[in-house]
């Protein structure tokens, strides 16, 4: 088995992969992948969950008791809710994800 790997800017995260790969073929755990951080996989997680609800017709209200529970979706009155904006934001991050941005998840943030 032979792996060939590019080097250009995304080459760190190519060498990564592949050392998960091979760990996996190996039957060894997996090293963490450092490309987001557990906040960040919990928000795309949320942002798909609300994408997939919006596409099934479903109110913001009812994605927001869906993500945050009944209590704190009903705590404020909805139209001037922080929650409201913040699942609006969900929504539409989600939708930029399905839209072709999750291939921004592949690659490494580079510091400048």
């Amino acid at each position: 088995m032979a792996a060939v790997i590019p080097m250009d800017a995304d080459l760190m995260g190519r060498v990564e992969a592949l050392n998960r790969f091979w760990r996996t073929v190996e039957g060894r755990p997996p090293l963490p992948d450092t490309r987001m951080t557990p906040q960040q996989r919990h928000r795309l997680r949320r942002m798909m969950l609300a994408a997939d609800g919006r596409a099934n017709r479903a109110s913001y209200r009812d994605i927001a008791v869906a993500l945050f529970g009944a209590m704190r979706a009903t705590s404020e009155p909805w139209k001037t809710s922080s929650l409201r904006d913040r699942v609006i934001g969900l929504v539409k991050g989600g939708h930029a994800l399905i839209g072709g941005g999750y291939l921004k998840l592949l690659r490494h943030r580079r510091r400048l």
